[in-house]
């Protein structure tokens, strides 16, 4: 007879991804997950695999669990710069509040930390960039579509001109106590879409 996981796997990989969020993948020991989940070293391996399958696991659930809500946001009938605005100044916020400060995005720190050493950690944040800039990209072609952008500007390199600023945002929002340096440099972006 098999024996049953003496665990909840599913709430096993969130406490994962949340102790990843929160150190980073360097600063997180296998004796700290086996802690923070309360699930001996054993099952771990036996579920997840070893601590960079956990953590790729853990980065697949964050991306997959992604703001729905700004696909509708940026998709809304109407007017598609306001959305866009309106999304740039909550990316801008979110980084200058406490929570943005003390964590950051589990995209961005993935990038920072490991991206430019790890294949598989670089690719999953390749996808969720990809998701975001198509989501501007989309919202800026309807908007210069329908006569919102001028006619000089280049949806595409707008929406990776964002997407750009928008992880600066959280980047310079973990690291700096001054919430106008990140409140400001949105602005001074948004003033392109003019």
């Amino acid at each position: 007879m098999a024996r049953t996981k003496e665990f909840d796997p599913d709430a096993a990989l969130q406490s994962a991804l949340e102790l990843f969020w929160q150190r980073g993948y360097e600063a997180t020991s296998m004796a700290d997950l086996v802690e923070h989940l309360g699930v001996g070293r054993a099952s771990i391996y036996a579920t997840f695999g070893n601590k960079h399958a956990l953590y790729l696991k853990a980065l697949d659930r964050y991306n997959g669990a992604q703001d729905p809500g700004l696909l509708c946001e940026l998709s809304q009938p109407g007017p598609a710069l306001p959305a866009v605005r309106t999304v740039v100044r909550r990316f801008a916020a979110e980084a200058s509040t406490e929570h943005g400060r003390l964590k950051g995005c589990f995209i961005t720190n993935t990038a920072a930390e490991l991206g430019a050493h790890d294949s598989a950690a670089a690719r999953r944040v390749e996808s969720s960039w990809d998701h975001l800039e198509t989501m501007l990209h989309s919202a800026l072609v309807r908007a210069h579509a329908q006569g919102e952008l001028p006619a000089d500007r280049d949806p595409r390199a707008l929406a990776r001109m964002l997407l750009v600023l928008m992880q600066g945002l959280r980047v310079v929002g973990k690291a700096s106590g001054d919430p106008g340096r990140v409140r400001d440099a949105a602005e001074q972006a948004l003033r392109l879409l003019d």
